[in-house]
């Protein structure tokens, strides 16, 4: 059950910067939901004990909104500065 709330959590927390960020490209949109599920993941099991097999803790969930905010900021940041914007 862990896995499947830091696999929705780091879907929501992509899409929402892709919102934030305008934008409209299909792929770019998906890279942010890919990157946003994988940090959650990652984060989420080294809060957690890493174990997945038991329920999530509120750390946990924490600790993965936290990173998947940081590696999204991050993101858009090295973009912003490739793209010269």
């Amino acid at each position: 059950m862990a896995v499947l709330v830091l696999i929705f959590l780091g879907a929501i927390l992509g899409w929402l910067a892709s919102i934030m960020a305008r934008t409209e490209a299909p792929g770019a949109i998906l890279r942010q939901i890919a990157i946003g599920v994988l940090t959650a993941l990652v984060a989420g099991t080294i809060a957690n004990g890493g174990t997945m097999l038991g329920g999530l803790s509120l750390i946990g969930v924490a600790v993965a909104v936290a990173a998947s905010a940081a590696a999204l900021g991050l993101y858009h940041a090295i973009l912003r500065r490739r793209l010269g914007v």
